[in-house]
Protein backbone atom coordinates (compact mmCIF):
# COMPACT_ATOMS: atom_id res chain seq x y z
CA UNK A 1 0.00 0.00 0.00
CA UNK A 2 2.84 2.29 0.88
CA UNK A 3 4.19 2.27 -2.78
CA UNK A 4 1.12 2.39 -4.44
CA UNK A 5 0.32 5.58 -2.71
CA UNK A 6 4.06 6.73 -3.75
CA UNK A 7 3.84 5.54 -7.69
CA UNK A 8 -0.24 6.94 -7.43
CA UNK A 9 1.31 10.36 -6.33
CA UNK A 10 4.18 10.64 -8.74
CA UNK A 11 2.60 9.50 -11.84
CA UNK A 12 -0.16 12.18 -10.64
CA UNK A 13 2.46 15.20 -10.56
CA UNK A 14 2.62 15.70 -6.99
CA UNK A 15 6.02 17.23 -5.66
CA UNK A 16 8.54 14.29 -4.86
CA UNK A 17 8.41 15.83 -1.26
CA UNK A 18 5.26 15.46 -1.29
CA UNK A 19 4.72 12.13 -2.76
CA UNK A 20 7.37 10.72 0.25
CA UNK A 21 5.43 12.39 2.91
CA UNK A 22 2.32 10.65 1.89
CA UNK A 23 3.78 7.67 1.78
CA UNK A 24 5.33 8.06 5.32
CA UNK A 25 2.06 9.08 6.56
CA UNK A 26 0.28 5.94 4.98
CA UNK A 27 3.11 3.53 6.64
CA UNK A 28 2.37 5.40 10.05
CA UNK A 29 -1.14 4.87 9.98
CA UNK A 30 -0.89 1.20 9.10
CA UNK A 31 1.12 0.21 12.28
CA UNK A 32 0.44 -0.02 15.35
CA UNK A 33 3.80 1.57 16.81
CA UNK A 34 3.50 4.77 19.04
CA UNK A 35 4.06 6.73 16.00
CA UNK A 36 3.03 10.81 16.23
CA UNK A 37 3.27 13.55 13.57
CA UNK A 38 5.51 15.58 15.20
CA UNK A 39 7.73 13.50 14.88
CA UNK A 40 7.72 13.69 11.01
CA UNK A 41 7.85 17.76 11.33
CA UNK A 42 11.35 17.03 14.03
CA UNK A 43 12.91 14.96 11.54
CA UNK A 44 12.22 16.97 8.48
CA UNK A 45 13.51 19.95 10.86
CA UNK A 46 16.53 17.75 11.64
CA UNK A 47 17.68 16.95 8.27
CA UNK A 48 17.90 20.59 7.32
CA UNK A 49 19.72 22.09 10.79
CA UNK A 50 22.54 22.21 9.23
CA UNK A 51 25.11 24.40 8.51
CA UNK A 52 27.16 22.72 5.52
CA UNK A 53 23.82 22.20 3.64
CA UNK A 54 23.99 26.61 3.15
CA UNK A 55 26.29 25.47 0.44
CA UNK A 56 23.47 23.95 -1.57
CA UNK A 57 21.37 27.40 -2.08
CA UNK A 58 24.71 29.20 -2.72
CA UNK A 59 25.96 26.89 -5.49
CA UNK A 60 22.41 26.84 -7.11
CA UNK A 61 22.47 31.26 -6.89
CA UNK A 62 26.13 30.89 -7.95
CA UNK A 63 24.69 28.84 -11.44
CA UNK A 64 21.79 31.42 -11.97
CA UNK A 65 24.34 34.49 -11.70
CA UNK A 66 26.82 32.60 -14.34
CA UNK A 67 24.57 31.84 -16.39
CA UNK A 68 22.69 35.13 -16.68
CA UNK A 69 26.39 36.91 -16.69
CA UNK A 70 26.43 35.74 -21.01
CA UNK A 71 28.68 33.70 -20.30
CA UNK A 72 27.16 30.80 -23.34
CA UNK A 73 28.94 32.33 -25.98
CA UNK A 74 32.32 32.38 -24.63
CA UNK A 75 32.20 28.86 -23.27
CA UNK A 76 31.14 27.79 -27.13
CA UNK A 77 33.53 30.26 -28.43
CA UNK A 78 36.40 28.91 -26.20
CA UNK A 79 35.29 25.09 -27.23
CA UNK A 80 35.35 26.06 -30.42
CA UNK A 81 38.93 27.10 -30.72
CA UNK A 82 39.99 23.61 -29.01
CA UNK A 83 37.81 21.36 -31.17
CA UNK A 84 35.59 22.98 -33.32
CA UNK A 85 38.00 21.99 -36.51
CA UNK A 86 38.08 18.38 -35.53
CA UNK A 87 35.79 15.65 -37.81
CA UNK A 88 32.06 16.50 -36.45
CA UNK A 89 33.87 19.86 -35.31
CA UNK A 90 30.06 21.19 -34.22
CA UNK A 91 29.06 17.87 -32.28
CA UNK A 92 32.70 18.07 -30.54
CA UNK A 93 32.20 21.51 -29.71
CA UNK A 94 28.89 20.99 -28.23
CA UNK A 95 30.20 18.08 -26.18
CA UNK A 96 32.90 20.14 -24.44
CA UNK A 97 31.26 23.17 -24.07
CA UNK A 98 29.28 20.90 -21.74
CA UNK A 99 32.32 20.08 -19.83
CA UNK A 100 33.90 23.62 -19.45
CA UNK A 101 29.91 24.62 -18.34
CA UNK A 102 29.79 21.62 -15.90
CA UNK A 103 32.72 23.52 -13.72
CA UNK A 104 30.77 26.41 -13.62
CA UNK A 105 26.80 25.73 -12.79
CA UNK A 106 27.48 21.82 -12.21
CA UNK A 107 23.61 21.46 -12.95
CA UNK A 108 22.47 18.95 -16.07
CA UNK A 109 19.13 20.73 -16.39
CA UNK A 110 20.80 24.06 -16.65
CA UNK A 111 23.87 22.89 -19.11
CA UNK A 112 20.56 21.08 -21.13
CA UNK A 113 19.11 24.71 -21.28
CA UNK A 114 21.75 27.30 -22.37
CA UNK A 115 23.39 25.35 -24.86
CA UNK A 116 20.49 23.43 -25.80
CA UNK A 117 19.12 26.90 -27.33
CA UNK A 118 22.25 27.65 -29.24
CA UNK A 119 23.34 24.01 -30.15
CA UNK A 120 20.12 22.42 -31.40
CA UNK A 121 18.96 25.22 -34.11
CA UNK A 122 21.98 25.71 -34.88
CA UNK A 123 23.47 21.69 -35.64
CA UNK A 124 20.06 21.54 -37.89
CA UNK A 125 21.59 24.41 -40.18
CA UNK A 126 24.86 22.28 -40.58
CA UNK A 127 23.22 18.90 -41.57
CA UNK A 128 22.10 17.56 -37.86
CA UNK A 129 19.05 16.07 -37.67
CA UNK A 130 16.78 18.05 -35.29
CA UNK A 131 16.49 15.24 -32.94
CA UNK A 132 20.09 13.91 -33.29
CA UNK A 133 21.07 17.58 -31.51
CA UNK A 134 18.50 17.67 -29.04
CA UNK A 135 19.95 14.03 -28.18
CA UNK A 136 23.23 15.13 -28.18
CA UNK A 137 22.68 18.05 -25.97
CA UNK A 138 20.88 16.19 -23.36
CA UNK A 139 23.58 13.17 -23.09
CA UNK A 140 26.57 15.78 -22.58
CA UNK A 141 25.11 17.72 -20.14
CA UNK A 142 24.82 14.56 -17.86
CA UNK A 143 28.77 15.57 -17.40
CA UNK A 144 27.80 18.79 -15.66
CA UNK A 145 26.70 17.05 -11.83
CA UNK A 146 29.98 14.71 -12.12
CA UNK A 147 33.09 17.33 -12.66
CA UNK A 148 33.31 19.81 -10.01
CA UNK A 149 31.73 21.37 -8.06
CA UNK A 150 28.45 19.43 -7.93
CA UNK A 151 25.04 20.04 -6.28
CA UNK A 152 24.60 16.33 -6.12
CA UNK A 153 28.24 15.65 -4.96
CA UNK A 154 27.89 18.12 -1.78
CA UNK A 155 24.38 16.53 -1.27
CA UNK A 156 25.98 12.93 -1.09
CA UNK A 157 28.91 14.14 1.08
CA UNK A 158 27.11 16.22 3.63
CA UNK A 159 23.81 14.16 4.41
CA UNK A 160 24.50 11.03 3.14
CA UNK A 161 27.64 9.14 4.25
CA UNK A 162 30.09 11.33 5.45
CA UNK A 163 32.59 11.02 2.64
CA UNK A 164 34.12 13.81 2.09
CA UNK A 165 33.52 16.65 -0.60
CA UNK A 166 37.27 17.57 -1.84
CA UNK A 167 37.75 13.68 -2.32
CA UNK A 168 34.66 13.23 -4.09
CA UNK A 169 35.01 16.42 -6.07
CA UNK A 170 38.50 15.02 -6.83
CA UNK A 171 37.05 11.60 -7.82
CA UNK A 172 34.76 12.84 -10.12
CA UNK A 173 37.27 14.83 -12.48
CA UNK A 174 38.45 11.98 -14.61
CA UNK A 175 34.51 9.38 -15.18
CA UNK A 176 33.35 13.16 -16.00
CA UNK A 177 36.37 13.80 -18.68
CA UNK A 178 35.94 10.16 -19.80
CA UNK A 179 32.82 10.24 -20.14
CA UNK A 180 33.50 13.11 -22.68
CA UNK A 181 35.82 11.18 -24.41
CA UNK A 182 33.67 8.31 -25.38
CA UNK A 183 31.02 10.65 -26.50
CA UNK A 184 33.27 12.48 -28.52
CA UNK A 185 34.95 9.41 -30.29
CA UNK A 186 31.08 7.91 -30.70
CA UNK A 187 30.40 10.96 -32.91
CA UNK A 188 33.28 11.21 -34.77
CA UNK A 189 33.47 7.57 -35.84
CA UNK A 190 29.45 7.24 -36.91
CA UNK A 191 28.08 10.82 -37.70
CA UNK A 192 27.38 11.62 -41.52
CA UNK A 193 26.61 15.59 -42.25
CA UNK A 194 25.41 16.16 -45.69
CA UNK A 195 25.86 19.71 -45.32
CA UNK A 196 29.47 21.59 -44.10
CA UNK A 197 29.63 21.22 -40.73
CA UNK A 198 31.92 24.16 -40.12
CA UNK A 199 31.41 24.74 -36.77
CA UNK A 200 33.76 28.14 -37.02
CA UNK A 201 30.15 30.05 -38.08
CA UNK A 202 28.94 29.26 -34.81
CA UNK A 203 30.68 32.45 -33.68
CA UNK A 204 32.44 35.00 -35.02
CA UNK A 205 35.30 35.72 -32.23
CA UNK A 206 38.89 35.66 -33.29
CA UNK A 207 40.35 32.23 -32.05
CA UNK A 208 42.47 34.62 -29.23
CA UNK A 209 40.39 36.81 -28.24
CA UNK A 210 37.91 33.85 -27.74
CA UNK A 211 40.71 31.77 -25.56
CA UNK A 212 40.83 35.11 -23.60
CA UNK A 213 36.99 35.40 -23.21
CA UNK A 214 37.08 32.08 -21.57
CA UNK A 215 39.66 32.22 -18.97
CA UNK A 216 38.03 34.70 -16.52
CA UNK A 217 34.69 32.35 -16.42
CA UNK A 218 37.34 28.58 -16.47
CA UNK A 219 39.23 30.46 -12.98
CA UNK A 220 35.77 30.27 -11.26
CA UNK A 221 35.58 26.20 -10.78
CA UNK A 222 39.42 26.56 -10.11
CA UNK A 223 39.67 29.22 -7.39
CA UNK A 224 36.22 27.25 -5.90
CA UNK A 225 37.31 23.87 -6.25
CA UNK A 226 40.99 24.62 -4.96
CA UNK A 227 40.25 26.38 -1.88
CA UNK A 228 38.30 23.78 -0.81
CA UNK A 229 41.12 20.99 -1.61
CA UNK A 230 44.22 23.24 0.10
CA UNK A 231 41.79 23.40 2.96
CA UNK A 232 41.37 27.20 3.52
CA UNK A 233 37.58 27.13 3.06
CA UNK A 234 34.68 24.90 3.79
CA UNK A 235 32.44 23.95 0.86
CA UNK A 236 29.86 26.62 2.34
CA UNK A 237 32.70 29.27 2.52
CA UNK A 238 33.42 28.56 -1.15
CA UNK A 239 29.95 28.68 -2.67
CA UNK A 240 29.92 32.14 -0.77
CA UNK A 241 33.42 33.46 -2.99
CA UNK A 242 31.78 31.81 -6.07
CA UNK A 243 28.27 33.99 -5.92
CA UNK A 244 30.60 36.99 -4.98
CA UNK A 245 33.04 36.03 -7.79
CA UNK A 246 30.08 35.50 -10.34
CA UNK A 247 28.29 38.81 -9.30
CA UNK A 248 31.40 40.54 -9.83
CA UNK A 249 32.13 39.05 -12.94
CA UNK A 250 28.44 39.55 -14.35
CA UNK A 251 27.63 42.60 -12.97
CA UNK A 252 31.23 44.63 -13.30
CA UNK A 253 33.08 42.87 -15.82
CA UNK A 254 30.88 41.81 -18.80
CA UNK A 255 28.10 44.31 -17.09
CA UNK A 256 25.17 41.82 -18.04
CA UNK A 257 23.15 41.63 -14.63
CA UNK A 258 21.35 44.65 -13.80
CA UNK A 259 19.99 45.44 -10.39
CA UNK A 260 16.94 45.51 -11.71
CA UNK A 261 17.52 41.55 -12.42
CA UNK A 262 18.33 40.61 -9.19
CA UNK A 263 15.65 39.78 -7.93
CA UNK A 264 14.38 37.87 -10.42
CA UNK A 265 17.60 35.89 -10.14
CA UNK A 266 17.89 35.50 -6.64
CA UNK A 267 13.73 34.54 -6.57
CA UNK A 268 14.94 31.99 -9.47
CA UNK A 269 17.89 30.62 -6.73
CA UNK A 270 15.07 29.82 -4.61
CA UNK A 271 12.62 28.44 -5.64
CA UNK A 272 15.04 25.69 -7.22
CA UNK A 273 16.93 25.53 -3.95
CA UNK A 274 13.57 24.99 -2.04
CA UNK A 275 12.40 21.77 -4.11
CA UNK A 276 16.02 20.36 -3.38
CA UNK A 277 15.94 20.83 0.04
CA UNK A 278 12.23 19.86 0.72
CA UNK A 279 13.53 16.47 -0.93
CA UNK A 280 16.01 16.42 2.02
CA UNK A 281 13.65 17.11 4.60
CA UNK A 282 11.37 14.42 3.66
CA UNK A 283 13.82 11.52 2.69
CA UNK A 284 15.28 12.24 6.13
CA UNK A 285 11.92 11.71 8.24
CA UNK A 286 11.19 8.59 5.91
CA UNK A 287 15.08 7.49 6.39
CA UNK A 288 14.25 7.92 10.45
CA UNK A 289 11.38 5.35 10.21
CA UNK A 290 13.18 2.89 8.08
CA UNK A 291 15.80 3.13 10.29
CA UNK A 292 13.50 3.29 13.72
CA UNK A 293 11.81 -0.18 12.28
CA UNK A 294 15.50 -1.70 11.04
CA UNK A 295 14.46 -1.79 7.79
CA UNK A 296 18.48 -1.14 6.82
CA UNK A 297 19.57 -4.21 9.15
CA UNK A 298 17.44 -6.38 7.35
CA UNK A 299 18.15 -5.34 4.31
CA UNK A 300 22.14 -5.69 4.86
CA UNK A 301 21.86 -9.28 6.27
CA UNK A 302 19.43 -10.22 3.18
CA UNK A 303 22.55 -8.96 0.75
CA UNK A 304 25.00 -10.21 2.98
CA UNK A 305 23.51 -14.09 3.27
CA UNK A 306 22.63 -13.72 -0.32
CA UNK A 307 24.91 -11.77 -2.49
CA UNK A 308 28.33 -14.00 -2.67
CA UNK A 309 30.98 -11.43 -4.03
CA UNK A 310 31.31 -7.91 -4.68
CA UNK A 311 31.09 -8.40 -8.30
CA UNK A 312 27.30 -9.42 -8.34
CA UNK A 313 26.42 -6.81 -5.48
CA UNK A 314 28.00 -3.99 -7.73
CA UNK A 315 26.29 -5.40 -10.74
CA UNK A 316 23.01 -5.13 -8.96
CA UNK A 317 23.25 -1.96 -7.84
CA UNK A 318 23.95 -0.62 -11.43
CA UNK A 319 20.84 -2.22 -12.68
CA UNK A 320 18.76 -1.01 -9.37
CA UNK A 321 19.84 2.20 -9.79
CA UNK A 322 19.28 2.26 -13.62
CA UNK A 323 15.42 1.36 -12.73
CA UNK A 324 15.09 3.38 -9.76
CA UNK A 325 16.25 6.44 -12.08
CA UNK A 326 13.41 5.87 -14.67
CA UNK A 327 10.94 6.92 -12.29
CA UNK A 328 12.19 9.04 -9.29
CA UNK A 329 14.43 12.30 -9.13
CA UNK A 330 17.94 11.45 -9.04
CA UNK A 331 18.44 13.22 -5.77
CA UNK A 332 15.72 11.79 -3.97
CA UNK A 333 16.45 8.06 -4.99
CA UNK A 334 20.05 8.36 -3.57
CA UNK A 335 18.69 9.99 -0.04
CA UNK A 336 16.35 7.28 -0.21
CA UNK A 337 18.65 4.38 -1.10
CA UNK A 338 22.33 5.20 0.06
CA UNK A 339 21.89 5.03 3.45
CA UNK A 340 21.04 1.79 3.32
CA UNK A 341 23.60 0.30 0.51
CA UNK A 342 26.46 2.16 1.61
CA UNK A 343 26.95 0.49 4.79
CA UNK A 344 26.58 -3.07 2.54
CA UNK A 345 28.82 -1.68 0.12
CA UNK A 346 31.78 -0.92 2.78
CA UNK A 347 31.42 -4.25 3.96
CA UNK A 348 31.95 -5.64 1.05
CA UNK A 349 34.83 -4.21 0.46
CA UNK A 350 34.19 -1.09 -2.16
CA UNK A 351 35.81 2.51 -1.56
CA UNK A 352 33.26 4.44 -0.31
CA UNK A 353 34.24 7.12 -2.71
CA UNK A 354 34.20 4.97 -5.86
CA UNK A 355 30.99 4.17 -4.85
CA UNK A 356 29.79 7.69 -4.39
CA UNK A 357 30.56 8.55 -7.72
CA UNK A 358 29.18 5.22 -9.07
CA UNK A 359 26.04 5.86 -7.21
CA UNK A 360 25.99 9.63 -8.82
CA UNK A 361 27.04 8.71 -12.22
CA UNK A 362 24.19 6.17 -12.63
CA UNK A 363 21.69 8.80 -11.32
CA UNK A 364 22.74 11.16 -13.84
CA UNK A 365 22.36 9.05 -16.63
CA UNK A 366 18.63 8.91 -14.91
CA UNK A 367 18.28 12.17 -16.50
CA UNK A 368 17.71 11.26 -20.44
CA UNK A 369 15.75 8.24 -19.44
CA UNK A 370 12.19 8.63 -20.24
CA UNK A 371 9.76 8.61 -19.04
CA UNK A 372 10.68 11.22 -16.21
CA UNK A 373 14.00 12.28 -17.26
CA UNK A 374 14.46 15.79 -16.59
CA UNK A 375 17.34 16.73 -19.54
CA UNK A 376 15.07 14.56 -21.93
CA UNK A 377 12.45 16.70 -21.40
CA UNK A 378 13.68 19.81 -21.26
CA UNK A 379 15.46 18.94 -24.50
CA UNK A 380 12.41 18.31 -25.84
CA UNK A 381 11.09 21.17 -24.73
CA UNK A 382 13.77 23.42 -27.18
CA UNK A 383 13.83 20.77 -30.29
CA UNK A 384 10.17 19.87 -30.66
CA UNK A 385 10.28 16.70 -31.77
CA UNK A 386 8.10 14.68 -30.28
CA UNK A 387 9.73 12.71 -26.92
CA UNK A 388 9.32 9.08 -29.09
CA UNK A 389 11.19 10.74 -31.60
CA UNK A 390 13.64 12.15 -29.37
CA UNK A 391 14.03 8.47 -27.52
CA UNK A 392 15.07 7.04 -30.38
CA UNK A 393 17.49 9.32 -30.88
CA UNK A 394 19.18 9.12 -27.13
CA UNK A 395 19.52 5.46 -26.59
CA UNK A 396 22.88 5.32 -28.41
CA UNK A 397 24.03 7.91 -26.17
CA UNK A 398 22.49 5.63 -23.47
CA UNK A 399 24.59 2.76 -24.03
CA UNK A 400 27.34 4.44 -24.07
CA UNK A 401 27.35 6.17 -20.94
CA UNK A 402 26.19 2.57 -19.53
CA UNK A 403 29.50 1.48 -21.04
CA UNK A 404 31.64 4.05 -19.37
CA UNK A 405 29.70 3.63 -16.05
CA UNK A 406 30.83 -0.13 -15.89
CA UNK A 407 34.42 0.73 -17.10
CA UNK A 408 34.47 3.13 -13.56
CA UNK A 409 32.71 0.02 -12.22
CA UNK A 410 35.45 -1.86 -12.48
CA UNK A 411 38.24 -0.28 -12.84
CA UNK A 412 38.16 1.68 -9.77
CA UNK A 413 41.37 3.40 -10.14
CA UNK A 414 39.80 5.55 -12.97
CA UNK A 415 37.41 7.32 -9.84
CA UNK A 416 39.84 6.62 -7.00
CA UNK A 417 43.50 7.43 -8.64
CA UNK A 418 43.08 11.09 -8.07
CA UNK A 419 42.13 11.66 -4.72
CA UNK A 420 44.72 8.93 -3.65
CA UNK A 421 47.54 10.88 -5.82
CA UNK A 422 46.71 14.14 -4.11
CA UNK A 423 46.10 12.52 -0.30
CA UNK A 424 42.32 12.57 -0.06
Amino acid sequence: MVYVVLIVALLIGAPIAISIIAALLTFMSMNDAPYAIRIVATEMYKSLNSYPLLAIPLFVLAGELMNESGITQRIIAFANVLVGRMRAGLAMVNIWASVIFAGLSGSAVADTSALGRVFIPEMEKHGYTREFAAALTAASSVIGPIIPPSIPVIIYALTVTGVTVPSLFLAGVIPGILLAIFLSAYVMLTVKVDKGDQSSDLVSTPPAQALLGGILPLLMPFFVVGSILLGIVTPTEAATFAVAYALILGGLVYRKISFAALPRIFSDAMRDSAVILAIIAAVGAANWLLTYNQVPNMLTDWVVGNVDSKTTFLLATIVLFLFVGLFLEGIAAMLVLVPILHPIAVSMGVDPVHFGILVIFNLMIGLITPPLGLCLFVAEGIAQVGMAKLTRAILPFFFVEVLVLLILTFVPQTVIWLPQALGY
